[in-house]
């Protein structure tokens, strides 16, 4: 895949394809409309996508709008995404904004062996016909894939409702 990031100093790769031992399947349920089209442009996390300002859009595949019953604006879920980029068989990774390599487990990073990405978003507005949610940010590519999406819940996604370190 030539839109996958390079290696850097000190990164590791997997001696194996994760994707070529894949044990479970994953149905995508939508698309994430954003305003990001490339690795530039695209803020490193929702901190940075909602400075920019610029909003997002879900798009439910035909089927699933049923699923968004119970939702209303100005309630937060959490988005579950596959980020279809990104490098699967980095194990040990060299972030810019750290001081030496890290394990992939320790990061955010998109490039995992599962590329699994998760925000919490804001629903700005909802179609329940269309399966349309406009969402206050995101930090991922136009197009990307949809996997879930969680009602955000406050006692129960914070651990032992402390903050974080």
């Amino acid at each position: 895949m030539s839109d996958r990031p390079e290696i850097r100093d000190g990164e590791e790769v997997l001696g194996f394809d994760p994707e070529a031992s894949a044990t479970a399947k994953v149905a995508f349920i939508g698309r994430i409309r954003s305003p990001w089209t490339d690795r530039q442009s695209c803020p490193r996390n929702i901190s940075a996508a909602r400075e920019s300002g610029q909003g997002a859009r879900i798009e439910l595949e035909p089927g699933y709008a049923a699923g968004l019953a119970g939702l209303e604006p100005g309630r937060h879920l959490m988005a579950i995404y596959w980020m279809d980029r990104a490098r699967r068989d980095l194990i040990v990774q060299n972030p810019r904004h750290t001081d030496a390599p890290r394990g992939t487990f320790a990061l955010r990073s998109p490039n995992r062996p599962n590329p699994l990405a998760m925000s919490a978003v804001t629903i700005r507005a909802l179609d329940l016909q269309s399966g349309v949610i406009e969402i206050d940010a995101i930090d991922c590519l136009d197009g990307t894939p949809l996997v879930d999406l969680k009602p955000w819940l406050p006692g129960i996604d914070m651990p032992d409702g402390q903050s974080p370190v």
